[in-house]
C-alpha cells in the first residue's frame, strides 16, 4: 500500500500547535494501530498519541523537543510490505540472509522517495481512532510492540532489527520532568536515571542540580550563563496569551475583606475527627468553596459570562468550580463539574483528586473547559491577599489569603483569634458593585458563622 504519513491531530480546543515531547517509537520499529507511538504537549494538557496505523516506522520528521503546527507530518508509517527504512533515517545494518537484492537505485534513500501517503481510514475499516487521551502509559508502550520501555531493541539478534537510531537512546522522562531540566538548563542525558523503568525522575534532577551548582550562579559578570533564556511554550504561552487578554478585555474590580474565621477553623477540627467523613482530606479551602458555591446562589451574576459576538449576558444555572493550581507545567485552572450538586464530602474528595492530578501534570482538557467562577489560593504560600486577574470567560474569581493567628476584637475584648483576608476580582460589565461586595459579604458571613454554612450548603 506504500508509505502512510500521520499528521499532527487537531487536539480540540481550537489548538493550533503542540510541542512533541518525546517518541515512544524509531525508524524500523514495528507498531500496532492505537500504540501509543508520541506524547505532545499543549497548552492545555500532556496528550499521548496513539498509531492510526499498523506498520513499520520509516522515518521521523520532527525531532523531540520541537513546536509543530496541526496538520504537520510527523511519522511515515509503511504496511512492512514492500517499504524499506529510509537509509537517511536509519544506520546502515547488516541484511538479512534471506533478503532479496535491490539495486541501489530501486531503494528509497528518504521521505521523498516513498509513495503519496493515504489519509489512512482504509486502515481501520472506516473508523478514525480517538486521538485525544487515547492509549497506553509511557511504560506499556514499549510492551505493545514498538521499541522497548529502556529503549533498547531487547531479544533482538543483528538480522531481526536495525541497530538503535539517535532518538533510541533519548533518555527517559516524563514531560514535568523534561520541563523542570529545561528550566534548569539540564541535560538529561547527564542525570543518572533511577526510575523503576530506567527513566530520570525528578528527584534525580533535583539531586543532579544539589550536587551541581548552577552556572549562571557562580559565572563572572558579562558571561553567557549569567543569563537563562527559555522559549514560552505550552502552558506558560496559553498562560500569559490569555492574562493579557483577560486583563485588558474585562474591566476589573477588586473588593477586600478581613474576617475572623476561628469558629470555622473550630468545625474543621471538628470534621476532620468525624467518622462519617473518614480518610477523606478535610482542608480551609473545602470550607470556603462550600461558602462561595451558597453565595453564587444568591448572587447568579457571579456566575455569568459576557458573549461579545451577541452582546448578552450568560447567566449559568450550574456551578463548574475551578480552583488555580500551580503545577510543574506552570499555571492550570481545572474545574469541578457541578460542583453546586455536591456534598461535603464529595467535593472533599473531588478536590484532592483534582488538584492531585494538576501537581501530576496529569491534567486532561476536559478538566479544563467550562469553567464558570474559580478559587485562587494564595495562603498555601504565605501571603496574605492579592488582586487575581479572572480566568478568561469568568465572571468572578475569589482569593483565599493566609489564616494567620492575630490580635482581634471579640465580645468586648482583645483575643488571639485566626483571620484571613479574601478578595473578589469580578467583571464590571456583568457584575456591578452592589453585587459584587453582596457576594463577598456572604463568603465571610458563612465563614464568621459556619451555621449559616451549614444550613445554606
Amino acid at each position: 500500500m506504500g508509505a502512510r504519513s500521520f499528521l499532527l491531530p487537531d487536539l480540540g480546543e481550537g489548538l493550533t500547535e503542540a510541542e512533541l515531547i518525546s517518541w515512544s517509537v524509531g525508524p524500523g520499529d514495528t507498531v500496532e494501530l492505537n500504540q501509543v507511538i508520541a506524547e505532545v504537549e499543549t497548552a492545555k494538557a500532556s496528550v499521548e498519541l496513539p498509531s492510526p496505523y499498523a506498520g513499520t516506522v520509516l522515518a521521523l520528521h520532527v525531532e523531540a523537543g520541537s513546536t509543530v503546527e496541526v496538520g504537520t507530518p510527523i511519522i511515515d508509517i509503511g504496511d512492512g510490505q514492500d517499504e524499506a527504512v529510509p537509509d537517511a533515517t536509519v544506520p546502515a545494518t547488516a541484511e538479512p540472509a534471506e533478503a532479496p537484492s535491490a539495486a541501489p537505485s530501486e531503494a528509497p534513500t528518504d521521505a521523498s522517495t516513498a509513495p503519496p501517503a493515504t489519509n489512512g481510514h482504509e486502515a481501520t475499516g472506516g473508523r478514525v481512532p480517538v486521538l485525544v487521551g487515547y492509549g497506553v502509559t509511557g511504560e506499556t508502550a514499549g510492551r505493545r510492540g514498538g521499541r522497548p520501555a529502556t529503549g533498547s531493541v531487547a531479544d533482538a539478534g543483528p538480522s531481526d532489527h536495525p541497530a538503535p537510531s539517535a532518538e533510541s537512546s533519548r533518555p527517559l522522562a516524563a514531560p514535568p520532568v523534561r520541563f523542570l531540566a529545561r528550566q534548569e538548563g539540564i541535560d538529561l542525558a547527564d542525570v543518572p536515571p533511577t526510575g523503576p523503568h530506567g527513566e530520570v525522575t525528578r528527584e534525580d534532577v533535583t539531586a543532579y542540580l544539589d550536587r551541581n551548582a548552577h552556572p549562571a550562579d557562580t559565572a563572572p559578570l558579562g558571561t553567557p550563563t549569567r543569563e537563562t533564556r527559555t522559549p514560552i511554550k505550552g502552558v506558560r504561552k496559553h498562560t500569559a496569551d490569555a492574562m493579557v487578554r483577560s486583563a485588558f478585555t474585562a474591566p476589573h474590580v477588586t473588593e477586600f475583606v478581613t474576617l475572623d474565621v476561628t469558629p470555622t477553623m473550630e468545625l474543621l477540627d471538628r470534621l476532620r475527627e468525624s467518622r462519617h467523613l473518614a480518610g477523606v482530606r478535610i482542608t480551609p479551602l473545602v470550607l470556603v468553596a462550600k461558602a462561595v458555591l451558597a453565595a453564587v446562589r444568591r448572587n447568579p451574576s457571579l456566575n455569568s459570562a459576557w458573549d461579545e459576538e451577541t452582546r448578552e449576558i450568560v447567566t449559568k444555572h450550574y456551578v463548574n468550580l475551578g480552583i488555580a493550581a500551580a503545577t510543574p507545567r506552570g499555571l492550570m485552572v481545572p474545574n469541578v463539574k457541578d460542583a453546586d450538586r455536591m456534598s461535603l464530602r464529595d467535593l472533599a474528595v473531588a478536590l484532592a483528586d483534582l488538584t492531585a492530578v494538576a501537581k501530576e501534570g496529569k491534567t486532561g482538557p476536559r478538566d479544563l473547559e467550562d469553567g464558570t467562577i474559580t478559587i485562587t489560593n494564595v495562603g498555601v504560600f504565605g501571603v496574605d491577599a492579592g488582586t487575581p486577574i479572572l480566568n478568561p470567560g469568568e465572571a468572578a474569581i475569589l482569593c483565599m489569603g493566609a489564616i494567620r493567628r492575630q490580635p482581634w476584637e471579640f465580645e468586648g475584648e482583645i483575643a488571639l483569634r485566626q483571620v484571613t483576608t479574601l478578595a473578589v476580582s469580578f467583571d464590571h460589565r456583568l457584575v456591578d458593585g452592589e453585587q459584587g461586595s453582596r457576594f463577598l459579604a456572604d463568603v465571610a458571613a458563612m465563614l464568621s458563622d459556619p451555621v449559616a454554612l451549614v444550613a445554606l450548603g
